[in-house]
């Protein structure tokens, strides 16, 4: 049903799940979770500047309609600038364009706008994980168009002094909602226009001010003249020929004082035979761009975008409904053969063996199996492996699934372990190119070695000496790959090194050198020369810890095995071994992590001062946070000391403040005990980052609270339940329900929905696979060639289970299409959830009503 597909393996959770018992019973009632993922590969042909320079200095930004959620760094002086950043993250709210801007920057006056890509929220999954290129269109107050009112029409028959018979409209203008703010402010007003063929009235709201969401509740009114011939019948009726003549335009506007007007903001045209027969009409309407709108632009006037975007939706029913295949799928460790098990069966079926790795590895984490299960696929493949220098050397289950926690347990060793030095490197920019062919006439080649071969070893140390801070959970794994790859090869003495070594340096810290981007170690992918030190770093680590017989012919240039020379000493080989033997320990436990301070996120945000005095100032201020795992700080700058302090166990609870306190968006709460330090993140996606972690790392504090007030106190009462006191008891219950691991926070029964999917998606391969055990069982010769492709040990095992999944997964099935079912039925097109003008519900009910014709 829905698909799945991944381009960064850190996983940002979409937060609490309900209560199972307090969650409603229906089918109706799903948690929808939506987040996608994005590669911004590069843009060319941008239009030169209009100057003697002609070239850009040019940054790329991704919106949520109009509100920026990431932003890449900056390619000076290129028309054609590449960015090679990837960007993943929940999307916390409804949208409906994701858009990408490209600015070109300007030290002296505001960055300015060379074009943007809006992609509609209904045509997000049309391409799928494919490299697309997207012509750049111009931007200008027509396009930027986001937000919905809600409008009340109706239309009553009026008696007139003379006695002629004539009806009135009423136009209720009620609230707006997501309109967008236009230079940090938004006062908006509307203006309601009713047209015909020879008319034009217009009449305007009152101007709300400082909101995105203005409630104006007007009604205006417009007397519809009738034909002379009209008569007065017994029943009312709107004529057709009357009503095609007639509409009601609504126009949104952002005031301003600015020389240049007032800004559009957009519009709804409404023709009045929505009237119909009851003459009311009452709906939501998502607003649209102008219809006089600017001229049309050739697409590549302006360049193009190229884009990788990866959208998902899952559907999450309540726990109880994925029980039966979360059971199958928990006890695969159990199963002998492990081939045999539903896990197994899974990486079998998957045309990628990393579409099934990353909800398998989740799965297991959350309920705390994954050494055993991993252990069991570990021990098969080692038994199937021939030559021990093979090793885990392909892109098994095993080898996916391995890779898949060591990203999830061990984001934050990884900061530990390699970001200080990581940061000094991107920082210091140190010529460290030894290849002779790329060496520039300015760079000196001794001087550019010894900047190498001192990063090396200072890398090399800190690995090395990092392994008490292994996480426990990758310890376990490695004792098992390690004891398992001994007993199969007992003649190779290194191989209980190489098997570990094979995912610690080659799939661990390797790449976590070449790409530190992709495991948050740097916030943008580096410079081409900082890539180039990180990738003859990267290739020199993974040769060091790969404990190979011949380490110069681990290399295919001449020059890198020359310089591996400087690390031939055995010191190296014994450092790497003593290592390896330590997170590979059954009896080691990481006792120095609890006392370890982890840097856990940092950042600027705005802060209202808490007014510790008695007339002290409630300003906002913008203060550098910094949270790890003992404490959150605040300072005025980044590396300053502390402004205030809060251990984390006096953080009672972190919840979303509602805008209404302060009319600003974004908000959060942190409750102490004395008070709430109010924050705002720079948009919904930040803002949704920082209450889950702060939400984690507090989680297990004894004296968390059951209930928070959703909005602030301020002038002597809270502004949501009217009570007058300042520490009265909260009036909403607290979210909660998160796991207390700071490095994992799991959804299981998100998991297994994606992996329901995965099994539904590839239903004939499970089906291809019932029929290759049968052949197995039976046929008495050599294997038939379009069975070949899957391992099955145990026919008669492995078709139970793969009868138990088909089962499991034909219920589940029919309860998405249940639901389907339900909510066609049940939801309203024009309501606040759906407004007039959402395409991606049009479409959907378009689906619907021809999947329902079809059954019938």
């Amino acid at each position: 049903m829905d698909g799945h597909s991944y381009i960064i393996s850190l996983y940002l959770s979409d937060g609490i799940i309900p209560d199972p018992q307090n969650f409603p019973f229906v089918l109706h009632f799903l948690i929808i979770n939506i987040f996608f993922s994005n590669l911004i590969g590069e843009a060319k042909n941008l239009p030169p500047y209009p100057g003697p320079n002609k070239m850009r200095d040019c940054y790329c930004t991704v919106n949520l309609d109009q509100e920026e959620v990431f932003r890449t760094k900056i390619i000076e002086k290129s028309l054609c600038p590449f960015y090679g950043e990837d960007f993943y993250c929940e999307i916390p709210r409804t949208f409906r364009h994701l858009s990408f801007y490209i600015f070109d920057r300007d030290v002296f006056r505001r960055d300015s706008i060379i074009g943007k890509v809006a992609i509609k929220k209904e045509n997000l999954q049309s391409k799928p994980g494919q490299d697309t290129w997207f012509p750049l269109q111009h931007v200008d107050a027509d396009s930027e168009v986001q937000g919905k009112v809600h409008l009340e029409l109706r239309l009553s028959e009026v008696i007139t002094d003379n006695g002629n018979i004539c009806h009135k409209l009423a136009a209720r203008v009620l609230e707006c909602q997501g309109l967008p703010i236009v230079n940090g402010q938004c006062d908006p007003y509307a203006t309601v226009t009713l047209l015909g063929p020879s008319r034009s009235d217009v009449k305007k709201t009152k101007m709300k001010k400082k909101t995105n969401n203005p409630q104006f509740d007007e009604v205006f009114y417009f007397e519809i003249t009738r034909p002379l011939s009209y008569t007065r019948r017994s029943h009312f009726d709107v004529e057709e020929e009357d009503v095609d003549k007639m509409a009601l335009r609504i126009d949104l506007w952002n005031g301003s004082n600015l020389k240049f007007g007032d800004e559009f903001l957009g519009e709804v045209k409404i023709s009045l035979k929505v009237l119909g027969q009851s003459g009311v009409h009452d709906a939501w309407y998502f607003l649209q761009p102008r219809d006089n709108g600017s001229k049309s632009i050739k697409p590549d006037d302006l360049g193009s975008l190229r884009l990788n975007i990866v959208y998902t939706e899952d559907h999450v029913f309540p726990t109880e409904y994925y029980q039966p295949l979360r059971d199958l799928l928990l006890k695969s460790a159990d199963v002998e053969p492990v081939s045999a098990s539903a896990a197994h069966v899974l990486g079998e079926i998957c045309r990628e063996k990393q579409e099934a790795a990353v909800p398998l590895v989740r799965l297991f984490l959350h309920y705390g199996k994954i050494v055993p299960f991993l252990s069991a696929i570990a021990n098969a493949e080692v038994n199937r492996t021939l030559d021990p220098n093979t090793i885990f050397r392909g892109n098994s289950l095993t080898s996916k699934c391995i890779d898949e926690t060591m990203k999830l347990a061990g984001m934050h060793y990884l900061q530990v372990t390699l970001k200080p030095i990581i940061d000094e490197i991107c920082d210091d920019h140190k010529p460290c190119e030894i290849d002779p062919v790329k060496l520039k006439e300015s760079e000196n080649f001794d001087t550019n070695k010894e900047n190498l071969r001192q990063y090396v070893d200072r890398i090399f140390t800190v690995i090395t000496k990092s392994g008490v801070s292994c996480p426990t959970v990758m310890c376990d794994i490695f004792f098992s790959l390690r004891e398992s790859a001994a007993k199969r090869f007992q003649v190779d003495q290194d191989v209980r090194y190489t098997a570990v070594s094979s995912f610690i340096f080659l799939r661990f810290f390797a790449p976590a050198i070449l790409s530190p981007n992709l495991f948050h170690l740097r916030p943008h992918h580096p410079d081409p020369q900082t890539s180039r030190t990180l990738t003859l770093i990267s290739k020199t680590i993974q040769t060091l810890g790969s404990l190979s017989k011949s380490k110069s012919a681990s290399f295919k240039e001449s020059f890198m095995a020359s310089f591996y020379d400087n690390f031939n000493e055995q010191k190296y080989a014994d450092s790497v071994k003593n290592f390896l033997d330590l997170i590979s320990s059954s009896g080691r436990r990481d006792h120095k992590s609890i006392e370890t301070p982890i840097m856990l996120k940092e950042g600027f945000m705005i802060k209202r001062a808490q007014g510790r005095k008695r007339f002290g100032m409630k300003n906002f201020k913008r203060r550098w946070f910094r949270l790890t795992n003992h404490e959150f700080t605040y300072h005025r700058s980044k590396g300053d000391s502390p402004l205030c302090s809060i251990p984390i166990e006096n953080i009672l609870a972190v919840e979303k403040l509602e805008e209404e306190s302060f009319r600003m968006k974004n908000m959060f709460q942190v409750i102490q005990p004395e008070r709430a330090l109010y924050i705002q993140a720079n948009n919904c996606v930040e803002a949704r980052d920082w209450i889950d972690i702060l939400t984690k790392v507090s989680q297990c504090n004894k004296k968390r609270l059951s209930t928070y007030h959703p909005s602030a106190y301020l002038n002597g009462h809270w502004l949501c339940c009217r009570a007058s006191s300042e520490i009265a008891q909260g009036c909403t219950p607290c979210t909660g329900g998160l796991p207390a691991n700071i490095q994992l926070d799991i959804d299981g029964d998100r998991e297994t929905e994606r992996i329901y999917s995965l099994f539904n998606t590839y239903i004939s391969k499970l089906e291809k696979m019932m029929e290759a055990c049968g052949s197995k069982s039976v046929y008495d010769g050599p294997e038939q060639e379009e069975y070949s492709s899957f391992v099955i040990d145990d026919p008669q095992e492995t078709y139970k289970t793969l009868k138990l999944i088909a089962e499991r997964v034909h219920i589940l099935e029919q309860e998405h299409a249940q639901y389907k079912r339900d909510k066609f039925k049940k939801t309203k097109y024009g309501s606040q959830e759906h407004p007039i003008g959402d395409k991606s519900f049009q479409n959907y009910i378009q689906q619907q009503s021809e999947t329902l014709t079809y059954s019938i």
